[in-house]
């Protein structure tokens, strides 16, 4: 770019080569003009200048030099207008005069004058960037909003936290959590580097302002803060140190806080602002609140998974001889429980009876799972009176009908126990339906066992029938969900008992489990996508070989032909 430099002239140094009011033909009111203006001759003199102008550079007079006055960007704009652009009109400039910012309008004069008009946009150039920073922020935040809403996991979330805080506004950023026993989990974070996840035992309280933030108090003002005194823990590796400016920010939770973020700029870089402290408590308040939610789901999902534990169907096997298999399915695929219940408690030795219950509670989903746990509970606890099935009954309808739930249920006891090759059966329905019993041989056979539901009536009306299994023989306790499965070529036909007994029959002889599977495979091929009912099914079984060796503590042949 040139420098504007005085031509050579015959006139005296320091002086323009024209007198100031020779010839030019600007009208008398640029000198009233609120901006400044200054008339240059095309050698780059100072022709005049305006009130405005003197204010602005003090000193400037008619007949200095403009180069002189004026930054180079403007005396430089000046020397190429006169060299080639004479009389045309030029595009504005803009640089800065005596720290403010100024576009430079330039008209053409008598005599290839130019007039530049100094118009300050300082304040809008500031308003612009404050409003650019603004804009930023607000993106940032936004951003920093959906990726940490976007996970609900803690560890993703104080690691997207940290590693946006290092990104946006720091070198360096530290995520503290709250302390697990006498350690902290800490996250790291180095703008352009990996993010680290460690637990440590550290001193807080070497961090001034740490302390009180963890505890959910308002933060330490960054300038209140001596950067010597940080500890070595807050570096993380790859920070190219030292300290030069840290922010210690809380990080808010719902009523209990979720961690501190420590900031760290090194030695080299600016300073934290005031307006980046205030930016920071913001991030830090969004970063808290999405590290709440995400623990409160964690802990919510715990509880769950424990509940949920205790309402799902058991595992089941063989027990004393006898094979047991179950089978659930909820009414809704999304779900793990619901309505449909079954338990095994099985018979401390192979004399006693192990019990089988498989119920059905009015209702769907997770507040009908709720009363099957409370029915699953207290028939656990009336286990040592199960000789007697309508006591268990009565008290359990009794237990029912003091509770909240104003829902009923249905179920079948039976009481299992071995005697040599063959199983003797109690069975009994509280308005439950009937058991069906497929022989060895294909045969298909109902058991006789009505009565009441519970929790409905102030008594349960039920019988008991006694059944004994062969081996090779199938008991199948099973829940309405499957014989209304709605389905087939039409979509609003019933399974039915008839395709159920069908489907036993062809299941003459095999295992417990392989029972429990192929009705449950008809059942869902009938359904195809079509909505249903809560299923399940229990299946007892005596296995065609294998009879007991050991029973009432005696083995041999002599306990192999008890029946």
């Amino acid at each position: 770019m040139r420098t504007c430099v005085p031509p050579l002239v015959s006139s005296s140094p320091g002086t323009s080569a024209r007198p100031p009011d020779a010839g030019h033909t600007v009208g008398a009111t640029w000198t009233e003009a609120p901006c400044p203006v200054l008339i240059v001759d095309r050698h780059g003199g100072l022709v005049d200048v305006n009130g405005a102008a003197r204010t602005l550079l003090p000193g400037a007079a008619s007949g200095d030099w403009l180069h002189e006055h004026v930054p180079s960007w403007l005396c430089d704009a000046h020397q190429r207008i006169s060299d080639g652009l004479r009389g045309a009109r030029a595009e504005p400039l803009s640089g800065p005069i005596r720290e403010r910012h100024f576009e430079a309008h330039p008209t053409a004069a008598g005599d290839g004058d130019v007039v530049w008009w100094l118009l300050d946009d300082t304040d809008r150039r500031l308003a612009e960037a404050a409003l650019t920073d603004a804009q930023t922020r607000t993106e940032i935040l936004s951003q920093v909003s959906s990726r940490l809403l976007s996970t609900l996991n803690v560890p993703r979330c104080m690691e997207v936290t940290a590693s946006m805080a290092a990104e946006h506004i720091a070198d360096a950023a530290v995520l503290v959590a709250p302390p697990k026993g006498r350690r902290h989990p800490l996250t790291y974070a180095v703008r352009g580097g990996p993010v680290t996840q460690v637990t440590r035992l550290v001193d807080v309280s070497g961090v001034p302002g740490l302390t009180e933030a963890l505890q959910g108090f308002p933060p330490v003002p960054a300038r209140w803060i001596n950067p010597a005194d940080i500890p070595d823990w807050v570096a993380p590796d790859g920070f190219a140190g030292p300290v030069g400016s840290v922010i210690v920010a809380p990080l808010p939770g719902h009523g209990v806080p979720a961690g501190a973020l420590i900031l760290v700029r090194s030695s080299t870089e600016q300073s934290f602002t005031e307006g980046e402290e205030v930016f920071a408590r913001l991030f830090a308040a969004r970063a808290g609140a999405a590290l709440s939610a995400a623990r409160l789901y964690g802990e919510q999902a715990t509880v769950t998974a424990t509940l949920m534990r205790e309402l799902l169907p058991p595992p089941l096997s063989s027990v004393h001889g006898v094979e047991y298999a179950g089978g659930y399915r909820a009414a809704k695929d999304h779900e793990r429980v619901g309505g449909d219940f079954y338990d095994v408690h099985p018979g401390s030795d192979p004399s006693q009876d192990t019990l089988v219950v498989l119920g059905d509670v009015a209702g769907k989903g997770l507040d009908a799972a709720v009363l099957t746990g409370k029915i699953r509970n207290t028939l656990h606890a009336l286990l040592p009176l199960t000789d007697d099935h309508q006591r268990v009954l009565d008290l359990l309808n009794g237990a029912l009908l003091t509770s909240r739930h104003a829902r009923f249920a249905t179920l079948v006891l039976a009481s299992v126990r071995r005697r040599g090759s063959r199983a003797q059966l109690r069975l009994t329905s509280a308005g439950h339906l009937p058991p069906l019993i497929v022989r060895a041989d294909g045969t298909v056979e109902e058991v006789p066992a009505h009565g009441t539901l519970v929790g409905a009536l102030p008594a349960v009306t039920a019988h008991t029938v006694r059944m004994v299994l062969a081996p090779g023989d199938t008991c199948l306790l099973y829940t309405d969900g499957i014989t209304e499965a709605r389905g087939g070529p039409l979509g609003d036909e019933f399974f039915g008992e008839h395709r159920l007994r069908r489907a036993l029959a062809e299941c003459a002889g095999l295992p417990a489990e392989a029972v429990v599977e192929r009705v449950q495979m008809l059942a869902a091929e009938w359904l195809g996508g079509g909505r249903h009912d809560d299923m399940a099914a229990v299946a007892i079984s005596v296995p065609r070989t294998g009879p007991l060796t050991v029973l009432h503590g005696r083995a041999g042949a002599k306990n192999r032909r008890r029946t």
